[in-house]
């Protein structure tokens, strides 16, 4: 089950008008890439705060609409809405997510209609490039964003190819009521804390498609929110009522829009880590890459997948890739650390994980995959100091057991895998068994493998690849395992 941990753990700075911007001495020296923007959050011009979820999530829209556009490299979401909040001035955002451009503005709504201003701004030279105000019936929303789009790609001279209406718009809504459901579905979402906040964004997107039962975004982001609930569930019941679910929401949104990378995306994340159909979830992780190439979360997860899958090239240059759109997102960072572990790049992934760690200090996971890196290393010493950062998180748990052990503190050990038993039970199989294989209790390890195949353990997609699991790999029950799994021979990146 904990694979799901794995992904969770791998979905407003803001002025209207500014003043003169300054440059800084080494002005001269930055050249980012063209075409490059990013999308700072939009003021709430509402009076009300809670009215916060709408402009935020506007903001994201016109951020994927943008995104949609293949010639320009958008910031991911998680990078630009860093800012948010903080009295940084635009050179100093620029350079620090490497783009050209960036995108501000304001969101006013009243009861039918809505206010944007909105701001383009060339990131070398400080001078704005176009900027508009818009007053329109909330139901235009989805037309608006069309507008928004074509008029920062041609202040931006891109060469516009193809329908951009039709990309923009796809899967969308032009109910207002629908459309503020999904933001608020999105809003928690994007700041969810655990798994007891998802019912809430399940709830919205449900009522988004009430509002809208063609609504193919709603059902793409309502299978990716079930998903993850069922990745949570204590048995085996629930999980596969949730991954039924997950499973029937992102074919219908493909159903209604077959074009739409979100739709494909959720198709392949409920195969990966609910059915576990690897083959289905390869071909969908491809489709989605390639109707959303610019997109970190997809490039994020398909990568990891390839990881997973033994494709370990293809992996770190899509987490690398990940990076670049998303260079302040830890999640990014965190998914080229494990494709570099996996990869048994230990020194790059020690590396890769204390950059998640600089970034943000509360994570609570990546103190133990480096300590898992540090192992692979041979650094005990590193390893137990990494995984003791954090030791009351069950990975952390997971890593101490097999690093005491090595130590020669076996019963420290041992009273780690206790503590993971007790609060987990029999779901975390996989996990016990990497355990068993590191303490070299081949037999028990196979056995907890079976366990975790009758339970059809989420964990099992790492494998194919693991390196905890190296030990046991020779062993003809361990092959008959891997073998019932049916791993792909390749994944298409």
């Amino acid at each position: 089950m904990a694979i799901l941990v794995l992904f969770l753990g791998a979905m407003s700075y803001l002025a209207v008008e500014r003043p003169w911007i300054s440059k800084p001495a080494e002005s001269a020296v930055f050249a980012p890439p063209p075409h490059s923007i990013a999308v700072l959050p939009f003021a709430n011009m509402s009076g009300d705060k809670e009215q916060e979820y709408f402009s935020d999530g506007l903001t994201e829209e016109l951020l994927n609409s943008l995104s949609q556009i293949n010639e320009l490299q958008v910031a991911a979401r998680t990078s630009a809405f860093s800012f948010k909040g903080k009295d940084t001035d635009i050179g100093t955002i620029a350079r620090k997510l490497n783009v050209g451009a960036v995108l501000e503005g304001s969101v006013r709504r009243s009861a039918n209609t809505i206010r944007i201003t909105a701001q383009l701004i060339n990131a070398v030279t400080g001078f704005h490039l176009w900027s508009k105000t818009y007053d329109r019936d909330i139901g235009d929303v989805l037309k608006l964003q069309t507008e928004i789009a074509t008029a920062v790609a041609s202040a931006l001279k891109v060469t516009l190819l193809g329908d951009v209406a039709a990309k923009v718009e796809l899967g969308g809504t032009r109910n207002p009521a629908a459309f503020d459901a999904y933001l608020r579905g999105a809003k928690v979402m994007n700041s969810y804390r655990d798994a007891k906040d998802f019912p809430a964004a399940i709830a919205a997107y449900t009522e988004a498609i009430r509002l809208d039962p063609r609504y193919a975004l709603a059902f793409a982001a309502r299978s990716l929110a079930v998903s993850r609930v069922a990745g949570e569930a204590e048995t085996k019941a629930a999980a596969q009522e949730g991954d039924d679910k997950a499973q029937s929401d992102a074919r219908e949104a493909l159903r209604i829009a077959p074009d739409l990378a979100q739709a494909h995306l959720a198709l392949a994340f409920v195969s990966e880590i609910g059915t576990l159909d690897f083959t289905l979830a390869g071909d969908e992780y491809a489709r989605a890459l390639a109707r959303a190439p610019g997109n970190a979360e997809i490039l994020r997860l398909a990568g990891l997948f390839a990881a997973f899958m033994g494709h370990f090239d293809a992996a770190v240059a899509a987490a690398r890739r990940a990076v670049v759109l998303d260079p302040l997102g830890r999640q990014s960072r965190f998914a080229l650390g494990q494709s570099l572990s996996t990869a048994r790049r230990y020194e790059e992934a020690v590396a890769a994980y204390t950059q998640v760690i600089n970034l943000s200090p509360d994570y609570t996971g990546v103190y133990a995959e480096r300590g898992f890196a540090y192992y692979g290393l041979g650094d005990l010493e590193s390893a137990r100091a990494s995984c003791e950062a954090k030791p009351d998180f069950w990975l952390s748990q997971q890593c101490l057991a097999v690093v005491y052990d090595k130590l020669g503190r076996h019963a420290e050990a041992q009273a780690e895998y206790s503590k993971m038993k007790a609060a987990l039970g029999d779901n975390w199989a996989y996990q016990y068994a990497t355990i068993y294989a590191q303490w070299g209790n081949k037999a028990q390890a196979l056995e907890w493998l079976e366990t975790a195949l009758r339970l059809w353990d989420s964990g099992l997609e790492l494998l194919k690849t693991d390196p905890l699991l190296d030990p046991l790999r020779k062993e003809p029950r361990f092959q008959a395992i891997e073998r019932e799994l049916k791993f792909p021979e390749s994944v298409a990146m």
